[in-house]
């Protein structure tokens, strides 16, 4: 077995000379990133010795021609001479999915005459009929003319016999037919609504590129007749992955299981039967490094002529960054998936469903499944891991706005991958809860499980007292003192930690004058140094309660708003 010898890969555009025959090639593999996807294709040939032109035929005219990369092994002695891309138009469509919605969409255009056809029959019979109710119910002419009419003819009326026989005929040919109307309609508005879907299918296949296509050759010179194996990649907008999870607590084991999907979509124009998939977190859009910073400059305005050009300097200057900007970009897709390529090894994450592999700046999926995905940008759901994270659990309220207890738990990223943000279905045991999104969260990063109200922990609020007095000397002052109560009851048979918070009139005035009475200020500790209840910078208590089995707690809380009488004051309740 001969590994085929590589040169550097040469993008031409002048035609290739020699005697090109096309090869059957498959689709083996796809790496999905968040805005596309690099396709590895693969074609088997036998070769005699002498250079050959090895053409890959109706590939993606959105092919990226930077991204092309040609590899192989076999028995042949073999060379890369260089890789030639050409995009070909035609009056046909080149792509087999595309012809087939194509075909649907004539299909069904055809029916929708044949419907319009029997609707202009039917709307005929009716008028026939109502020409003949109208001629059995009119006047009947004397044969002899209108003399003999005047002369003493009368005119036959139908008898009340006839009246109802063609009362019947009536109501049935009338209603068989309208019958017959309506079905069309419905079928017309189905037909419709089909043709519709595929219209919009069609279009973000065909893309703005209208009917054209791709042909790669690849030049290759043999030493030593064989077989050749060769691998062709390439990068193709019109595919995309976004992640999706099952949050699933365990209450009593105290434990999150958390289960990683990929929602995969393939519109790239070609169907990927039986592959092997990897799905990848890097993003290649980005490029390889940070932006530079350009200085930020404040003069004096200058305004300048509508529609200036750049000077020629500036011009040329601008056409350098562009070029070395893409030349950059495709560089850095290349390597990227080279890298990926060949520093692939194994890890397990968990009850493993992918193979996970963890680089310095992403993550790569491989699903262990074959997977097969046509071109109609249907979405995908595949499994990607499932871990176990062990799980605190606090209950949170703000009984001033709500009396309920709201769930959450706690869990720390102890795999080697990120999680992306995506969507999130909660489930609690067995029950579902709620449909959220997960933030990204990173390797090691601790990230919160939002799991809904419990009426395990009940929390009830009440004002008890709201005094208003005259203070000072004179008697000009006011005092409002406001006292409530808090009752947090712990039902569950497990020790829970319940969080809730109240708030304490800010001042903003140096007149007016808000004093903490319960609990005491010594009692009320902060960030640096946490006590039992805590005050935040916006001036909100929050209290952290353990309570047991069983246990019922009551918290007081009592504070006074002091301020000139004469002084109108806003936010008082």
């Amino acid at each position: 077995m001969k590994t085929l010898r590589l040169l550097p890969l040469v993008l031409l555009s002048s035609s290739v000379l020699l005697r090109a025959s096309p090869v059957d090639s498959r689709i083996s593999a796809a790496t999905v990133y968040l805005d596309r996807a690099v396709i590895t294709r693969t074609a088997t040939v036998e070769l005699a010795a002498g250079e050959h032109a090895i053409v890959f035929e109706r590939l993606p005219a959105a092919l990226l021609d930077q991204s092309l990369q040609a590899s192989g092994r076999g028995t042949a002695a073999t060379i890369i001479l260089d890789v030639n891309a050409q995009t070909a138009y035609v009056d046909f469509t080149p792509n087999t999915r595309v012809q087939e919605l194509e075909d649907q969409v004539r299909g069904l255009q055809k029916q929708q005459r044949t419907l319009n056809d029997r609707g202009v029959i039917l709307g005929e019979q009716r008028d026939f009929v109502k020409r003949m109710i109208a001629a059995s119910t009119g006047t009947i002419i004397h044969p002899l003319g209108d003399d003999a009419a005047r002369g003493g003819g009368t005119a036959a009326r139908p008898t009340l016999d006839e009246w109802q026989k063609l009362y019947g005929y009536s109501e049935e040919t009338f209603g068989r037919i309208a019958a017959e109307l309506q079905s069309l309609d419905n079928q017309r508005e189905e037909l419709k609504a089909k043709q519709t879907a595929l219209e919009q299918q069609l279009n973000e296949l065909r893309g703005a590129g209208g009917k054209s296509y791709k042909t790669i050759t690849v030049r290759v010179a043999v030493t030593e007749p064989g077989r050749l194996d060769l691998t062709l990649k390439y990068a193709v907008p019109g595919a995309s992955w976004a992640p999706s999870y099952d949050a699933r607590l365990h209450a009593a084991e105290r434990a999150v299981e958390l289960s990683y999907f990929g929602l995969v979509r393939n519109g790239t124009g070609e169907d990927w039967e039986n592959i092997a998939l990897t799905l990848s977190t890097a993003r290649p859009s980005l490029g390889g490094g940070a932006p530079e910073l350009q200085p930020w400059i404040v003069d004096v305005f200058r305004p300048s002529l509508p529609h200036e050009p750049p000077a020629m300097a500036d011009r040329l200057e601008m056409r350098k960054a562009a070029s070395v900007s893409g030349s950059v970009q495709a560089f850095n897709l290349a390597a990227e998936a080279a890298a990926g390529e060949a520093q692939r090894e194994e890890k397990d994450a968990g009850f493993l469903a992918a193979t996970v592999q963890a680089g310095a700046t992403s993550a790569t999926f491989k699903i262990p499944v074959a997977v097969t995905l046509p071109s109609n940008n249907t979405t995908q759901k595949v499994s990607i891991a499932t871990t176990r994270l062990a799980a605190n659990l606090q209950y949170q309220a703000t009984p001033k706005v709500l009396e309920a207890a709201f769930l959450s738990a706690y869990a720390v990223n102890n795999t080697d991958y990120p999680f992306l943000a995506g969507t999130m279905n909660t489930f609690l045991d067995e029950t579902f809860v709620a449909a959220s999104r997960l933030k990204t969260v990173m390797p090691g990063e601790k990230f919160e499980l939002q799991l809904g109200a419990d009426e395990g922990v009940a929390i009830k609020r009440k004002l008890v007292n709201r005094f208003t007095e005259n203070t000072g000397l004179t008697g000009k002052g006011r005092r409002i003192t406001y006292e409530f109560l808090v009752t947090i009851t712990n039902h569950k048979k497990t020790a829970e930690r319940v969080v809730f918070k109240e708030p304490v009139p800010v001042s903003r005035n140096e007149k007016i004058e808000v004093t903490l009475l319960t609990p005491a200020e010594k009692d009320v500790g902060t960030k640096e140094e946490p006590k039992e209840v805590t005050r935040e910078e916006d001036g909100k208590l929050v209290w952290r309660l353990d309570l047991k089995p069983g246990e019922k707690r009551e918290v007081p809380l009592k504070f006074s708003v002091e301020y000139p009488g004469d002084l109108n004051v806003s936010g008082l309740e």
